[in-house]
């Protein structure tokens, strides 16, 4: 034996997706009762605890609830504590511009391609400014068509902020990507695409079709119920998601969730 690891045995890359953070101007903002950069705080410090080498890191959407360009830079700041390159989402609460700014660039806003080892991360924009359903402009379709093609032979992995089927939460799948009909004739063409993973829903979610990882995340402030017909807030905590993704194709992960801090949230609130 020469001592080679086969591919299976081979460092994954560690991405972790956080999304959902609904963050505002200043510091004291609140949604539904909770404040949202404190909150945003609390997974942050769970994630250095618990992910000591991190590759990427993918932010899925709703960064901010007001667009503000303070909320985009304390966000920015935040991250800035991990050695990894992170990679941005519009959300239905955020501006695209104030983004742009406190990036310096659009290179890691979607749309977007990420080169990480046999792997591949299209990050594309389902959000329409002002609009809370999400929609595909064709633009954004004919980059995911050219993105596929670019990846052949590459493990891929493509996320979007709004959820592109249903979730059997009624008030929720109002607001599914409008034209997914789009999204799911593209992507079925391809054979390379391992993992869809969305933010919005405020809650985990782990499914498969085709042979694909359907994956959402928690939000890292108010959670939704899953399964409700009308907009219900649920009681568990925060979080994030982690991914291991293997040279092979193997997909891992597992949501997590700060522990030990109780987030108070004003369940008597009808919206957001």
């Amino acid at each position: 034996m020469d001592g080679t690891l086969s591919q299976s045995e081979q460092r994954p890359l560690r991405v972790v997706q956080i999304s959902d953070c609904h963050l505002f101007g200043g510091t004291d903002g609140r949604l539904l009762g909770l404040n949202t950069e404190s909150s945003l705080l609390h997974v942050l410090h769970a994630v250095a605890r618990e992910q000591p080498r991190i590759d990427v890191i993918l932010a899925t959407g709703d960064l901010s609830q007001d667009g503000s360009p303070e909320s985009y830079r304390r966000f920015q700041q935040h991250l800035g504590q991990f050695q990894a390159p992170s990679y941005w989402l519009q959300g239905n609460h955020d501006l695209t511009q104030p983004m742009v700014n406190v990036l310096g660039g659009a290179s890691h806003l979607s749309p977007c391609l990420v080169a990480q080892g046999d792997w591949r991360i299209i990050m594309l924009n389902s959000s329409v400014e002002h609009e809370v359903p999400g929609y595909f402009q064709p633009t954004e379709l004919a980059f995911l068509q050219q993105a596929l093609e670019q990846t052949r032979g590459h493990h891929t992995l493509v996320c979007l902020h709004h959820h592109p089927l249903p979730m059997g939460c009624d008030w929720l799948d109002n607001q599914v990507v409008k034209n997914a009909t789009e999204f799911w004739r593209i992507l079925d063409a391809f054979d390379h695409v391992r993992g869809i993973l969305w933010g919005h829903v405020h809650q985990a979610f782990d499914g498969l079709r085709n042979g694909v990882r359907l994956l959402s995340v928690p939000s890292t402030c108010v959670q939704f119920k899953p399964q409700s017909r009308d907009f219900a807030v649920d009681e568990l905590p925060p979080g994030y998601r982690w991914l291991d993704l293997y040279p092979d194709g193997r997909l891992e992960t597992e949501v997590s969730r700060v522990t030990g801090v109780r987030f108070d949230v004003d369940t008597s609130l009808k919206g957001y």
